[in-house]
């Protein structure tokens, strides 16, 4: 499917969401109403919400409720967005300025709290606390999964189960949130939501293995610098298989290379040289494939409409686009 066929199914959806996002935002502080405007404007293509009404779609009709949990990932995700380019003073997100690069860190976390506290105050009141809990614990385990590849990053340990943990905690429990949370706006029972959230895990897991296999691909066309995990000393997956396959002091040496010379091109290429030749890419590709069948397999559970085939589809649209 084309990227607008996906959206058929939930099309009066999105458009209804546009407005109530806006709204959302809205502030009589005019630093702050300046601000919003400019992420408004600055955002993608609506993954979050599609991920939400496609999975509100496949066991019943969009509510309000729906609006309300696509409203609150949304204003929560851009929060978390706005904190991160601090701590990693980035200057550019999605070929935007950052809120940093224009208005400098301290209105930044400002920004962030502000959207924080817009979130909950939404779902606080129109009395979504099922909805409010998936998110909160979401944005929990986004917080200590960054935290948990601080920690090991330092040391440069991360082997293949920490690895999982760390992606599955900071990365996938956002889209997990998002299906159960759409499940959950259209009253779906608790074994439906919880299924729904274990499609979104394994979905997520496999946009991580999918994002960072782009580092290794000198060909890539997705926008992210080649090298640009390594030359931050990040440990992802084919690298971490690669790394498996060495002995004690080679591993040594090899932790030795990405921590004093990974920011020099000829080492960044001699890595990925080596964990391609290791099996590394090969690897991360299987267990990529692994997630996105176990998560087809639950959807599969579900009964066959538009909306499922949509959700599958814009699976299939996220992890093989280029950008």
């Amino acid at each position: 499917m084309q990227f607008e066929q996906i959206k058929q199914p939930i099309i009066n959806d999105l458009e209804q969401f546009e407005p109530m996002f806006r709204q959302s935002m809205k502030t009589s502080v005019p630093l702050l109403d300046l601000i919003t405007r400019y992420i408004v404007k600055s955002k993608g293509k609506q993954m979050r919400p599609m991920f939400v009404f496609l999975s509100a779609a496949v066991l019943g009709k969009p509510t309000q409720r729906s609006q309300h949990a696509a409203a609150l990932i949304e204003l929560l995700h851009t929060a978390t967005l706005v904190h991160d380019d601090v701590v990693d003073d980035a200057q550019l997100r999605r070929g935007f300025f950052s809120i940093n690069a224009l208005w400098k860190n301290k209105a930044a976390v400002l920004v962030g709290d502000f959207l924080l506290s817009k979130g909950m105050l939404l779902a606080l009141q129109h009395k979504e606390y099922q909805i409010l809990e998936i998110v909160s614990e979401a944005t929990r385990l986004m917080s200590e999964g960054e935290l948990l590849q601080i920690e090991k990053a330092r040391r440069l340990d991360i082997d293949e189960a920490v690895y999982f943990e760390v992606i599955r905690m900071k990365t996938a429990s956002l889209i997990a949130s998002c299906c159960a949370a759409g499940a959950a706006s259209v009253g779906a029972s608790a074994h439906q939501v919880e299924l729904m959230r274990q499609f979104g895990e394994h979905v997520g897991i496999a946009f991580q293995i999918r994002d960072d296999l782009f580092d290794f691909d000198t060909q890539t066309q997705s926008g992210k610098p080649v090298g640009g995990d390594i030359k931050e000393k990040k440990m992802t997956l084919p690298l971490i298989f690669a790394m498996a396959q060495l002995g004690t002091l080679e591993r040594k040496m090899m932790i030795m290379k990405i921590k004093f010379l990974s920011t020099q091109k000829d080492t960044i290429l001699k890595i990925i040289e080596f964990v391609t030749n290791s099996g590394g890419i090969e690897y991360a590709r299987e267990k990529m494939n692994e997630r996105l069948t176990l998560a087809h397999n639950i959807l599969e559970q579900f009964p066959d409409s538009e909306a499922r085939a949509s959700l599958k589809a814009l699976v299939e649209y996220s992890i093989n686009r280029v950008k």
